[in-house]
């Protein structure tokens, strides 16, 4: 009798699993995996992202970092993520405004705090993808490249991405000469281009160099 497999099936690899299981085997249980999406970008906000899982071995999509991922592959582990029983996602959100009064790293702390804030279950223990986070009284690990080596950040950077990217699609009606839809407020050739000819419009960071420096007037912006 053939087993019914699905048609793909993500095997956890066990370095993923491992700090979630170090920890919640000494009693830090739920683990959450902390990421964030946007630090980068001219325009529109930082989404950060805090997920605890259920413990499983395997998912019918793979949950890796969402740098790795496809958009059609993005989409699909979020919207099974978000129906997966068992799950807490809590997702925090600055827009560039108060990036610019505080500045990206200070916004992102923010937006994790946040994230943290939301979940409906309180964690034992935070796993955050590079940053250190002042201000919350649970014990947590900053992990370098979190999201290969952690199963709940990875989760965390795809709700993330997937987030911040629904905003700038939906800004991208709002400011259409932008691309916004396509370049999700990235430094890219079109969006400094469009910079160029039109100026900043109120979805940049004017903290950001080359938006500063952008040299348009104004009110010869589209918006």
């Amino acid at each position: 009798m053939k087993s019914r497999l699905p048609k793909y099936c993500f095997i956890v690899p066990p370095r993923m699993l491992y700090w979630e299981e170090r920890f919640e085997g000494s009693g830090a249980r739920p683990v959450a995996g902390l990421d964030e999406a946007g630090r980068g970008p001219l325009a529109g906000p930082v989404v950060a992202t805090a997920v605890i899982l259920p413990r499983l071995l395997s998912h019918p999509v793979p949950i890796i970092d969402s740098k790795k991922l496809s958009s059609s592959r993005r989409e699909e582990a979020f919207q099974y993520l978000k129906a997966l029983p068992g799950v807490f996602i809590g997702v925090g959100i600055v827009d560039q405004t108060e990036i610019d009064r505080i500045n990206i790293l200070e916004a992102t702390r923010k937006a994790m705090r946040l994230a943290v804030e939301k979940l409906e279950l309180s964690p034992g223990y935070l796993l955050i993808d590079g940053l250190h986070l002042p201000g919350v009284s649970t014990p947590q690990l900053k992990l370098i490249r979190g999201e290969n080596a952690s199963i709940s950040i990875a989760a965390a950077s795809i709700i993330a991405k997937v987030t911040r990217d629904r905003i700038m699609i939906a800004y991208d009606r709002e400011y259409p000469s932008y691309g916004f839809a396509r370049h999700k407020g990235y430094g890219t050739r079109e969006h400094l281009e469009m910079l160029d000819r039109f100026g900043p419009c109120p979805l940049h960071r004017f903290s950001f160099r080359p938006v500063r420096e952008c040299s348009s007037d104004l009110t010869t912006a589209p918006f």
